[in-house]
């Protein structure tokens, strides 16, 4: 089938699986053109189809040579519909791996159950031993809890007040202005309970139990705070409460750990477009003048450079990691810079429909956005016959 984008909202229906596989490829020939990484070997990445997640089971295979087990929950295909990206990029990941002689197996249900953390379980037991990564990268707008049996939803809303400020159209371009109610009753903690530390700690509660975690492991989460442009709907706002409950979640992880040297961080990353962040009002606005500024001054980087340099220059480099006053992984030091921040403030001032275009990067925000979905890349005709039929292969449908 001839596959093109199909838009709804900030929502792509369809995925290209040519474009998730030269994706792939190009993540992998980054990581291979920066060396190899002193790294973990046995890793398994719970999130590992799109986003930050999926980079990471990417520098973990090609950059440190590991074997790895990726945990998500995606779409697979049927005929006449695509699959989701993440499907479509798992099954390219593990073509990859594969013809490169690495290990690589894959799960797909919902990581927040029993079921699928005990499958997790099982295949670790019987083809790795055990692991001495462990990635925690889930992005879920819904979580029904594993002992409770309640479905609990985020959402993102300011906490005391209404909060209003610019936002932009990604598609059209068009500056606005955007009112958000704050939380209600029961908005906050239904929140926590999906984005915070609570699933997290039950994996890795669960790994320690059945002996999966060799001495040493680590595991890493992933979050992020932002600026003060964005905090009263971010990190002062309902996920804010979220990333507060994960950050204080590692400590306690650490504690479980100590009797096999094991630790546990949370890394603060840097704003970039996903699925996830494009249906979040004034993100997009703020990317785009985000990415102008960064690119000009040689220091933008995808989700792929993010996770290599997490790698390589925290990690995994033979030393102490470093972390700041609360314990935290700063990958977001560069986006966080006070001169970036400033002329991005300047530039919040001035933004409107008029002038976005040559004063922020509305194009390389919307180049991202059709990224996620396979879509825009060099080297792919999309004006051919695609097979949206594509398995992945180590799981059984």
């Amino acid at each position: 089938m001839i596959i093109e984008p199909r838009m709804r909202g900030f929502i792509c229906l369809t995925a290209h699986p040519d474009g998730a596989a030269q994706s792939i490829k190009n993540q992998i020939e980054y990581i291979k053109s920066k060396g190899s990484i002193n790294g973990a070997k046995k890793v398994l990445v719970i999130g590992a189809s799109t986003g930050f997640g999926l980079a990471s089971r990417v520098t973990s295979a090609f950059g440190s040579g590991a074997a790895t087990i990726g945990v998500f929950f995606e779409k697979p295909p049927v005929e006449g519909k695509t699959a989701s990206p993440g499907w479509y990029n798992s099954a390219a990941f593990e073509k990859e791996a594969h013809a490169a002689g690495l290990y690589a197996k894959s799960i797909n249900g919902d990581a927040f159950s029993k079921e699928i953390k005990q499958q997790t379980i099982d295949l670790i037991k019987a083809d790795l031993g055990q692991v001495d990564l462990v990635i925690y990268s889930l992005a879920s707008p819904v979580r029904q809890h594993p002992e409770t049996g309640v479905l609990h939803r985020s959402v993102l809303k300011p906490i005391g007040g209404v909060y209003t400020n610019k936002t932009v159209d990604f598609h059209t371009g068009k500056v606005s202005e955007i009112s958000i109610q704050p939380a209600q009753d029961g908005d906050i903690e239904n929140t926590v309970a999906v984005m915070g530390g609570e699933d997290w700690a039950m994996w890795i509660d669960a790994l320690k139990a059945a002996n999966l975690l060799a001495p040493g492991a680590q595991t890493v989460a992933y979050s992020y705070i932002g600026p003060s442009l964005t905090e009263a709907v971010y990190r002062k706002g309902t996920i804010g409460r979220a990333k507060d409950h994960l950050e204080a979640t590692a400590f306690e992880i650490t504690d479980s750990l100590k009797d096999i040297d094991g630790k546990a961080y949370v890394s603060v990353n840097k704003a970039l477009v996903t699925q996830a962040s494009s249906a979040i009002p004034v993100i997009p606005l703020y990317i785009s003048l985000l990415y102008k500024i960064m690119k000009e001054e040689g220091l933008h980087e995808g989700t792929i450079e993010q996770i290599q340099r997490l790698y390589a220059e925290r990690l995994y480099t033979g030393g102490d990691v470093p972390v700041d006053e609360k314990g935290r992984i700063r990958i977001d030091d560069w986006e966080m810079k006070e001169d970036v921040q400033q002329k991005v403030a300047t530039l919040w001032e001035e933004a409107t429909t008029e002038n976005l275009a040559e004063i922020g990067d509305l194009k390389g925000y919307r180049d991202d956005f059709y990224n996620l979905f396979g879509f825009g890349f060099d080297g792919v005709d999309y004006a051919a016959d695609a097979n949206e039929l594509v398995t992945v292969e180590s799981i059984k449908e």
